[in-house]
């Protein structure tokens, strides 16, 4: 991506503190055993199971402590820390005009950076559980070393694919802001787990189209995709489908545990946003026979 001379945001809170020691990595292949062994161990329960899979993996890829204790940032996290302030950045410009189109003001999201764990107004969590959004106080929450996974154990890296991730989180926003993560969390309470799942997709999958469509207008406002850039979004989406990554762990798949939807899905809403005809932006929730 071309992010030369971009602005960074200014709603960006640093709560990196330190880091538990350096071990070994593991490859593509542990983290896939290490997700497995863990799908045995949580009764077959596979979303815990791909929580505490990755969190495994992410935890053997933490950087060196000093002697006091405290993180020693290297140059390339500290890369990584400006290049997530710039798409956010992105994310807002593009976001706050698209608001106005539709005459509606944008606010945009907090961008929390952590290591290992953070408090947010959801409750607690760790790195294990890869990047998120919590409406409840509006924030994003990302541990930069999940770029590192995503590059070197999930086959998923590139820039724009670092930026889908970023950019999916803030769709998250976009969907609270518009009333619709609220609307889908409703359906949910009052569905079994199988229909509930089918709901999430549907919230993930608009996420994705909203990924897209950020990088539809943040190349015509400001020239940003290079050749390949696009490929490799692409390629990350493949990567994080429910079917995907429970084939890779346990070699077969279970549909009605799908809750962010298959490969295919994922590729096909993340390029309808990137093909954006016109600004027919799609603002209600899609019903699961559409997807």
């Amino acid at each position: 991506m071309k992010l030369d001379g971009r602005r960074e945001s200014e709603n960006v809170d640093d709560r990196r503190k330190m880091s538990g020691g350096t071990v070994a990595g593991v490859g593509l292949g542990g983290i896939i055993m290490a997700i497995a062994i863990a799908y045995f161990t949580n009764g077959g329960n596979f979303a815990g199971a791909l929580q505490e899979g990755i969190g495994q993996a992410m935890a053997q890829s933490q950087n060196v402590e000093t002697a006091s204790g405290e993180r020693e940032f290297t140059e390339e996290e500290q890369k990584a820390a400006t290049f997530a302030s710039q798409i956010l950045a992105g994310t807002e410009d593009v976001w706050t005009k698209v608001f106005q189109q539709m005459g509606k003001t944008y606010q945009p999201p907090k961008m929390v950076l952590f290591t290992s764990s953070v408090q947010t107004a959801c409750g607690g969590a760790t790195s294990s559980v890869g990047p998120f959004y919590c409406s409840g106080d509006q924030a994003l929450y990302i541990d930069l070393s999940f770029f590192d996974l995503m590059n070197k154990q999930m086959g998923a890296g590139g820039d724009f694919a670092y930026a889908y991730v970023i950019a999916h989180e803030v769709g998250h926003h976009v969907e609270h802001l518009l009333g619709i993560l609220n609307e889908g969390h409703s359906k949910m309470a009052r569905l079994s787990t199988t229909e509930a799942n089918k709901v999430s997709q549907c919230i993930e999958l608009l996420a994705d189209y909203y990924a897209g469509v950020w990088g539809h207008f943040d190349n015509e406002m400001f020239g940003s995709i290079e050749e390949g850039d696009i490929e490799t979004a692409i390629n990350c989406a493949s990567k994080i489908g429910d079917d995907y990554l429970q084939k890779r762990a346990q070699g077969y798949t279970q549909p009605e545990s799908f809750n962010h939807g298959t490969s295919a899905m994922r590729m096909k809403w993340l390029k309808k946003g990137l093909n954006l005809e016109g600004n027919r932006l799609i603002v209600r929730l899609p019903n699961y026979q559409d997807l």
